[in-house]
């Protein structure tokens, strides 16, 4: 029982002890503290041992039976769930009865060797900035030896969180440093927000469609999520009004910059009503700004943040779809009176980023290779990006719909009704061309005549030749056979 000895619950404060209670499992059983098949204490034994009475530990281990954490045998008890193990088990029979599909795990899909890959939105190896990286990394090991590789304050580096407030300075955002904080990823943002603001059966507010990775955050906490269509200029907020009204959200996390997977960016009136319209219910915005330095053709790029006058906005960025992913790098700005919150939230998810990246980044943007670098990867971009609106004009067939963005690295497609994605995915991968189906963004998995194409990690030729494939196979799909029922076709895994 020395496991569940580490639980305290907190009496005083507002959370009911039952979701305290829950909470504190679950975060045992997904940090592998409990194991598949263990046994959870007889409910009275873990009343007593929590000092709460029989129904708080009943509704706790309720809430872990719905979310599939556990099970119980009647007569025996309460056991961790084997229903991850079986589920794996389940894919690995669909798949292998199909071998036409490439499995999609968790939003990603298995690049073979020689596919044209318009499906991650990763930047591609031969752009990262390897030897520039190299010789910062160099040189904070021989400046700071052993110092490199010690904790780092949990709100991050100092000297890189005072450097990344200049940074976003230039883009209209004033915030002090500690209002900063430094996370490894942006999925890590997302989550540490989830940890802090959401409570099990709190809404939160998407756009739909929207980041696979933020769902799953949203529903790890037990969060409810509402998701409202996108318009081409943003959200519709007659609608979020309503949903406001009739849920009151805790949070609402949007990209209003070149969204993923859409490409479509908000207006600045827009943005404006948005703010209004959450400071007057009190809902938390997450702000993902997922790619507003890959700016070519848009005059209106502002971010929330810097209008940002109550206090509402958490702004969260990531340099991995510009500088290289593996780093797990990237920062929040907050709300001070979230400061508390998620710092705690930070410490109990991996107490601070890695103290040598942290370093090796703050000498790099010191150093001005990062204004270098970012020059070099918006001509990249540009190059391919243009290439791209050149094979859409080329190539794709008459009753294909398409979201032209003026920025970014993704297109977003609309095959004719009752045509799937899916489908049209089997077909393509056999002459070693990948892309999304659309469904991945979806939280019902549905609206499957959708799908997006990146130009992250394809170069020129490769978009020539990936594009005049896809829209060969587009034509011959939407010409020659029947629309498919998407309903009876094996699902990607978010």
């Amino acid at each position: 029982m020395e496991s569940y000895e580490n639980i305290h619950l907190n009496k005083r404060e507002g959370q009911h002890l039952y979701i305290q209670l829950y909470k504190a499992i679950k975060e045992m059983v997904l940090g592998d503290v409990l194991k598949e098949g263990d046994r959870l204490p007889p409910v009275r034994k873990m009343s007593k041992m929590m000092e709460v009475n029989n129904v708080t530990v009943v509704k706790a281990y309720e809430i872990l039976e719905q979310e599939g954490l556990v099970y119980k045998k009647i007569g025996s008890g309460t056991y961790v769930s084997h229903r991850e193990k079986e589920i794996k088990d389940n894919l690995g029979e669909e798949v292998d009865s199909n071998k036409k599909i490439t499995l999609m795990e968790q939003g990603q899909i298995k690049i073979e060797e020689n596919m044209i890959n318009f499906a991650s939105a990763t930047p591609s190896a031969e752009l990262f900035p390897v030897e520039d990286f190299k010789k910062v990394l160099n040189e904070v090991l021989d400046r700071d030896k052993g110092y490199a590789f010690g904790y780092q304050e949990g709100q991050g580096y100092y000297p890189l969180r005072q450097i990344l407030g200049e940074y976003v300075a230039q883009y209209g955002i004033n915030t002090e440093i500690d209002n900063i904080q430094i996370i490894s990823g942006a999925q890590q943002g997302i989550d540490l927000v989830s940890k802090a603001l959401l409570s099990y059966g709190d809404y939160v507010i998407i756009e739909s469609p929207s980041y696979t990775g933020a769902m799953a955050a949203f529903q790890s906490r037990g969060a409810k999520i509402i998701d409202i269509p996108l318009q081409e200029d943003g959200l519709n907020l007659d609608i979020l009004e309503k949903k406001i009204q009739a849920y009151n959200p805790k949070l609402l996390y949007i990209m209003p910059n070149f969204q993923n997977p859409t490409g479509i960016s908000y207006t600045q009136e827009k943005k404006e009503k948005l703010l209004e319209l959450c400071s007057k219910y009190g809902v938390y915005i997450m702000e993902d700004d997922y790619l507003s330095e890959l700016n070519y053709y848009s005059e209106d790029i502002g971010n929330l943040k810097q209008m940002d006058d109550e206090e509402i906005v958490v702004y969260v960025k990531s340099f991995s779809k510009i500088f290289m992913p593996g780093l797990r790098l990237g920062f929040m700005v907050i709300p001070g009176n979230l400061h508390g919150r998620l710092l705690r939230a930070k410490h109990t998810s991996d107490i601070s980023t890695s103290g040598l990246l942290q370093r090796a980044l703050e000498l790099y943007l010191k150093r001005g290779t990062w204004q270098e670098h970012l020059r070099y990867m918006e001509k990249k971009y540009q190059e391919r990006f243009d290439k791209m609106n050149d094979c859409i004009q080329r190539y794709m067939p008459t009753g294909v719909e398409v979201i032209k963005p003026k920025g970014g690295v993704n297109f977003w497609f609309k095959l004719p009704n009752n045509y799937s994605s899916q489908t049209l995915y089997e077909k393509v991968v056999k002459d070693n061309v990948v892309f999304a189906p659309g469904n991945l963004f979806y939280l019902d998995n549905q609206h499957g005549e959708y799908f997006r194409l990146s130009i992250a990690a394809v170069n020129l030729i490769e978009i020539e030749t990936g594009m005049k494939i896809l829209c060969r196979h587009i034509d011959s799909y939407i010409n020659n056979q029947e629309p498919i029922n998407r309903g009876s076709f094996i699902k990607p895994i978010l």
